[in-house]
């Protein structure tokens, strides 16, 4: 733990994560699987382990290289006696709501950031609770007796702090980040621990000599925003030099509703890649109209084999929930990007529906597609209705019959 006891008044932010959480499920619910190299993923549904994807391995496995994402051939050539285990997405998904209802009795400012991660401000909880490194150190023991999985929790005065120290002190770990101590722990950093530098950012810095957290704080703004751009530029730079004034934000309701489906390497053909697209596609939509949403943005993401990405997006005149809507943009998208994936092979497929507003807006009624009428909304809806009565499986479309429609990866409620 970095400072002293009694410094640690200013830091009331707490950033709360599950440590390699679908594989910790598995090893918590399996006895036999304790201890040993596993991959959550690759088989049941995303295919065989040749072609199939890692999507959460234990840190038994991270410690021989295996990522996710990563597919499942090369997991396995990095870790001969690597376990795959189907996911079990309703454990997952219960898993998550036990460990939420803890954050919850911890604290009624929390922030999910998705199914097993979280902010939780505790300033003010001190004269009822204690100080907030004796608050996480109760979190982290409560998740462990009542949910049975482990969490690392990292304390700091800012979210940016609160988060890289969770993940300094992973695996199972807590760190405290006294105010007077951030720039110590935060200039050494790598800056691809910098919230908005990725991979392709990250090698722009390189080129330039930039390497540590302290080298971006280092520069003047100016020089950050010529090379990244005005916004990222400032953003990267304010989190460089300590500076994250947002607040924990509790029951945010979602700017973006998505999904995403891992393929895997090797060939797939167009015909393959379309019926992917149908299913994410009928996930969105059926999760936009469950929780009372329209959009207006339609967004493509694409990965390929090369770990390069792609984003191609359309704005409609105005928001809608409609599925053929939603289905005609995104095989557009899908179609303009069609010589990348043909020169460069593609591993990911994922649909974001952006500029959310509640179902009471008003919603596209043009016609841009020739299935869409007036009725088609309610048509959804009686569809919804069927499949929430008897099962997500009891009506589906024509084309994905028989088919692998991938995993839908647990979500926080939208």
């Amino acid at each position: 733990m970095i400072g002293r006891r009694g410094e640690e008044a200013g830091a009331t932010i707490l950033h709360a994560d599950l440590d390699a959480f679908f594989a910790a499920v598995e090893q918590r619910d399996d006895a036999s699987l304790r201890g040993r190299p596993i991959a959550v993923g690759g088989i049941g549904g995303v295919g065989s382990p040749a072609r199939g994807v890692v999507m959460c391995p234990s840190y038994e496995a991270r410690a021989y290289g295996v990522r996710g994402a990563m597919g499942a051939a090369e997991a396995r050539r990095r870790c001969p006696d690597l376990v795959f285990v189907p996911p079990r997405l309703d454990a997952y998904t219960e898993a998550s709501r036990a460990v939420f209802a803890v954050f919850d009795d911890t604290t009624p400012f929390v922030e999910g950031i998705s199914v097993d991660e979280a902010f939780l401000d505790v300033g003010g909880l001190r004269r009822v609770s204690g100080a907030p490194v004796d608050i996480a150190r109760r979190l982290r023991q409560d998740v462990r007796e009542r949910v049975g999985l482990p969490i690392s929790v990292g304390v700091a005065r800012t979210k940016f702090l609160a988060k890289m120290a969770s993940a300094a002190g992973k695996p199972d770990g807590l760190l405290h980040v006294p105010p007077t101590e951030e720039l110590a722990f935060l200039h050494p950093m790598p800056i691809e621990r910098v919230w908005g530098i990725g991979a392709k950012t990250a090698d722009l810095l390189h080129a330039r000599g930039i390497s540590r957290v302290a080298d971006i704080a280092a520069l003047p703004e100016a020089a950050l925003v010529a090379i990244l751009g005005p916004h990222r530029g400032r953003h990267v730079h304010a989190l460089a030099s300590n500076r994250d004034p947002r607040p924990v934000r509790a029951a945010r309701r979602r700017r973006t509703i998505g999904s995403q489906r891992a393929i895997g390497r090797g060939a797939t053909s167009s015909a393959e890649l379309d019926t992917m697209l149908v299913a994410i596609v009928d996930r969105v939509a059926r999760r936009l109209r469950s929780a009372d949403r329209v959009g207006r943005t339609v967004i493509l993401r694409l990965r390929f084999d090369d770990f390069s990405r792609a984003t191609r997006s359309h704005s409609l005149d105005r928001a809608t929930d409609d599925s053929a809507t939603f289905l005609a943009v995104a095989r557009r998208l899908l179609a303009g990007a069609a010589p990348m994936i043909e020169e460069r092979g593609v591993t990911l497929v994922g649909l974001t529906i952006a500029n959310l507003d509640d179902d009471d807006a008003v919603q596209l009624t043009l016609p841009f597609h020739a299935d869409q009428t007036p009725e088609r909304e309610s048509v959804d809806r009686v569809l919804d209705d069927v499949r929430d009565r008897f099962g997500s499986t009891a009506l589906t479309r024509a084309v994905l019959l028989g088919r692998d429609e991938g995993f839908s990866v647990p979500q926080l409620p939208d």
